[in-house]
């Protein structure tokens, strides 16, 4: 039962098509594990826009992986198909560079606070540099929606190093963006540590003009 986290190794990149496709694979395992009510209705969808290219070779149209359960079956794998991100879940598009690297951290619920406070200094950061707010265009905090029994599946162990995030974060490759600049020790980047030509660089993986 579960997922051996300990087993798991690299697969390819945050975003990358192997990458999502595990991540689904694993997900879809958890839940189906999580003996969720027959009438469950939920989808999980995250997109990682303005994506290396490398990541979308082959045709690949986004970098992005989902979970659906719907009619009493869990599907999961590369992409967000319209009929998940209809459902009420969780859905999030984000630019890839702005998550990547601290994707790859292991943690529990410390730890995800701990990442949270460290990518809301990044964002403050960014927004004084470049002198307006939301720089990453996020708008308004969709309502996310996690029911007890989905929430129980894809978190079980995670403060013993199991969970979807903690398999996510096994199964990613180092990004080479990331090798040079400076960050936390949760792999949040730190604006207010990088050189001139590093924010721009920085600014530049995230799409966000300035």
């Amino acid at each position: 039962m579960g997922v051996n986290v300990a087993e798991l190794e690299p697969v390819g990149e945050f975003g990358s098509k192997a990458w999502c496709e595990a991540c689904g694979k694993y997900g879809m395992q958890l839940l189906d594990e999580g003996n969720l009510p027959a009438d469950t209705a939920w989808g999980f969808s995250e997109i990682y826009a303005h994506p290396p290219a490398r990541l979308l070779e082959g045709g690949r149209e986004m970098a992005a992986y989902y979970l659906m359960v719907k009619d009493g079956k869990i599907t999961g794998g590369d992409g967000a198909p319209e009929e998940c991100r209809a459902l009420p879940g969780f859905h999030v598009k984000i630019q890839w560079a702005a998550i990547c690297n601290q994707s790859a951290a292991k943690y529990g619920r410390e730890g995800q606070r701990q990442r949270t406070a460290e990518e809301q200094v990044l964002t403050r950061d960014i927004e004084e540099y470049i002198g307006r707010p939301d720089p990453f265009g996020r708008g308004e905090r969709p309502k996310f929606v996690w029911p007890p029994a989905v929430a129980a599946a894809l978190g079980a162990g995670s403060e013993q190093g199991g969970g979807l995030h903690n398999v996510a974060a096994s199964l990613q490759a180092p990004s080479p963006e990331f090798a040079d600049l400076p960050t936390t020790e949760l792999g949040v980047p730190v604006f207010s540590k990088m050189t001139e030509e590093q924010k721009r660089f920085f600014l530049g993986l995230c799409a966000v003009e300035f």
